[in-house]
C-alpha cells in the first residue's frame, strides 16, 4: 500500500513528536506537519479525528493513531502494510 496523504499533528517541544518526526524521516516518509499550538484549525481537526488533544497524532489516509510512541508507530505502520520506500 502506498499512502496518498500522511499528516503528523505535533506540538512544539514535544519529545514524542520529535521522535515521531525522526522515525518518519529515517525511513524517507513524505508527510505534512501540522502544529496544533500555532494552528487552531489543525488542533480542532486533530480532536475531531482522534477524540484527543494529545500529540503526536498521525493520519495516514484516514487511519488515525493518537498519542503514540515509536514502538506503537512501528506496529501501526506494519498493520497498514506500508513499506518505508512506498511512503
Amino acid at each position: 500500500m502506498k499512502p496518498e496523504r500522511i499528516r503528523l499533528f505535533i506540538k512544539p517541544y514535544c519529545g514524542w513528536c520529535d521522535e515521531a518526526v525522526e522515525w518518519l524521516d529515517r525511513r524517507g516518509v513524505h508527510y505534512e506537519v501540522l502544529d496544533v499550538i500555532a494552528d487552531a484549525k489543525a488542533r480542532k481537526e486533530m480532536f475531531q479525528l482522534s477524540g484527543q488533544t494529545l500529540t503526536p497524532t498521525i493520519d495516514v489516509d484516514g487511519e488515525i493513531l493518537a498519542d503514540f510512541d515509536t514502538d506503537e508507530l512501528e506496529r501501526f505502520w506494519r498493520e497498514l502494510g506500508i513499506k518505508a520506500e512506498q511512503a
